[in-house]
């Protein structure tokens, strides 16, 4: 049986895909480039390199478009709904895995130790005995997903520091659900991401900062993809657009910046800017490299028993 795109991304992803597939067109100079983003704080890199005219100096009309999750995005690019898309690299490497061919092109959002360690929280009732890891073992842990980072490096905190999260029940929770969960007492900690640690906080005992180590002190959280026909067609727009947001990358990166970039991504996210200035901003990839693409592609692997995929594999490579 021959599985097109759109069959695939269902059987990865879990939906039906909207619409036909169509061949890319010839690439053009200035022909306009359709994204896909979540409308998060690390999704937001496009967004910047629009308003603060990057993309216009590289010849590039990008259209941002806003969708709530990866399944949805994925399901987009394949059909050519949209040319790019936002996706955390453990699921592009699930879904390369399940023969469904997509590729990166630039880094998104990144994970460095000593400036994001405290962008993510392990918290806790205020009147709880857990102390530490082993204190978890045969508890309630609430995460935004069972599947991704905040999943993956909870799991792997608990067993590098002596617990054993295989005995732990992991329930979905969203963010801005999980200060009342923890204050009602009905889990045991909850793995809380900014904006939301402060109100946690309120609620809670923090017990760990850095949770994202337990994956590397280093490594790409999600990346910009396409599939590799829409690469190998457009090429230089391809190439013009990892270049734009390198540039991006390192304009916000920068701490002088830092007005400029809150104020677009508040309005991106939808989230007020006061909140926006007093959360930890994310860091962006400048450089996209199979080393940094590596870690959270292997324990995705390891929790979920998958095999072992080379990230080498899902960077697209010019013929």
């Amino acid at each position: 049986m021959i599985i097109t795109r759109a069959r695939a991304a269902a059987l990865v992803f879990g939906g039906a895909l909207a619409g036909t597939l169509r061949s890319p067109g010839a690439a053009q100079a200035n022909a306009p480039i359709r994204v896909a983003a979540i409308p998060i704080a690390g999704a937001s890199e496009p967004s910047i390199a629009k308003d603060a005219g990057i993309f216009a100096k590289a010849g590039l009309d990008v259209d941002v478009q806003l969708m709530q999750g990866s399944s949805a995005i994925a399901a987009a690019v394949l059909s050519n709904a949209v040319d790019i898309g936002y996706s955390a690299v453990d699921t592009l490497a699930t879904a390369y895995l399940k023969g469904v061919s997509l590729v990166a092109l630039a880094p998104a959002s990144e994970y460095v130790s000593a400036l994001d360690a405290r962008d993510a929280a392990l918290v806790v009732p205020p009147n709880s005995l857990v102390r530490q890891a082993k204190d978890l073992n045969g508890k309630v842990i609430a995460v935004n997903s069972l599947s991704g980072i905040a999943f993956l490096s909870t799991r792997g905190w608990i067993d590098q520091n002596g617990g054993d999260s295989s005995t732990v029940k992991f329930v979905e929770v969203p963010f801005s659900a999980m200060p009342v969960a923890i204050e009602e007492g009905r889990i045991d900690a909850a793995q809380v991401t900014e904006p939301f640690i402060d109100a946690a906080k309120k609620s809670g005992r923090i017990l760990t900062y850095g949770l994202n180590d337990a994956v590397s002190k280093h490594f790409i959280i999600s990346v910009w993809f396409t599939t590799p026909q829409w690469a190998a067609a457009h090429a230089d727009a391809a190439q013009r657009f990892a270049a734009a947001l390198r540039e991006t990358a390192i304009w916000t990166n920068q701490k002088s910046n830092q007005p400029q970039r809150d104020a677009i991504v508040a309005k991106f996210t939808k989230l007020d800017p006061a909140v926006i200035a007093a959360t930890l901003a994310p860091h962006f990839g400048e450089q996209l490299t199979p080393a940094l693409m590596q870690p959270p592609i292997d324990i995705n692997a390891k929790y979920n028993k998958y095999a072992a995929v080379g990230a080498q594999q899902l960077i697209y490579a010019p013929r």
